[in-house]
């Protein structure tokens, strides 16, 4: 059975964004260190997972930094650009990216589906809303917390709205020179 991990940034306090979507509080600053941990986990990825509003940035972006002549990291930007994308969305009718399909039935079916089909990992970026909803439905096999040492008070959580408490086994924790400290949890049954 394929897993579906869980990538995702945090702050301290346990936002994903700000309450107006802001993501200016995140570390880029990555050294080769935390650059290798997540080649790692995105190396046996053979689907990468979006919700509609993360897919609007994400897909154009990481197709532009690809085509850049000296993108931050060459060889991730084109892993990000070639890897197939599935979108998961109410409102889009047409498809306007490449290398991507637009999923619209019920999400848990079609995740459930896609993990017991042949092939690599999953890995789902977000948004927010998405990967709550994810979480919530008991979808993600591995957790893989970026937590960015900043605190911004208030924001968009992936745990704000579960329906039952979840528990998690704490498999891994690296501290990176950049300040991040990854957070590797599989959920306890």
């Amino acid at each position: 059975m394929r897993k579906l991990k869980l990538q995702m940034q945090l702050s301290i306090d346990g936002f994903v964004a700000g309450p107006n979507h802001e993501m200016d509080w995140m570390s880029w600053n990555w050294d080769d260190e935390i650059k290798k941990y997540v080649a790692g986990i995105t190396e046996p990825v053979d689907l990468i997972l979006l919700g509609r509003n993360l897919a609007e940035g994400f897909i154009p972006y990481w197709a532009s930094e690809a085509s850049k002549p000296e993108p931050m990291d060459l060889s991730f930007a084109k892993t990000m650009r070639d890897t197939s994308k599935m979108v998961f969305t109410k409102t889009l009718e047409t498809n306007q990216w490449a290398n991507s399909k637009l999923a619209k039935g019920d999400f848990i079916e079609e995740i459930n589906q896609l993990k017991q089909q042949e092939g690599g990992d999953i890995i789902a970026y977000g948004g927010a809303s998405f990967v709550a909803s994810l979480i919530n439905a008991g979808l993600i096999d591995e957790y893989h917390l970026f937590m960015n040492p900043v605190a911004i008070g208030k924001g968009m959580s992936i745990f704000s709205d579960l329906d039952n408490r979840l528990n998690l086994d704490l498999v891994k924790s690296i501290s990176f020179k950049c300040g991040i400290v990854l957070l590797k949890y599989r959920p306890i049954s």
